[in-house]
């Protein structure tokens, strides 16, 4: 059962992923259209620049003050976040599978 579970985290984390697919590009578009200044600072490819994915986790965005801007990144970040814990939680419970056997 617990691995189960570890498996249900894993989809969690593979949704995550597909919602960070969607509207991290959006969001790096919109960047680059209207925020030139921004978007220098990110590199050539910042699809996976750490330094982009910097800026999104800790939310930076805000600071622009562009509605539009915000609608697409906060659910980039949630998504990344999403990643993140699903693959974490699913991670501890393989290893409390390992450790109960």
């Amino acid at each position: 059962m617990t691995l189960f579970f570890a498996l249900c985290f894993v989809g969690i984390a593979i949704a995550g992923f597909s919602a960070f697919v969607i509207f991290w590009p959006l969001t790096l578009v919109h960047i680059r259209d209207r925020h030139p200044d921004t978007a220098a600072g990110f590199g050539a490819f910042a699809f996976l620049d750490g330094a982009a994915l910097r800026w999104l986790l800790s939310g930076r965005y805000r600071a622009l003050n562009d509605r539009s801007l915000s609608g697409l990144a906060t659910p980039a970040r949630i998504a990344l976040w999403v990643i993140w814990l699903g693959l974490g939680m699913a991670l501890l419970l393989w290893l409390y599978s390992q450790v109960m056997k």
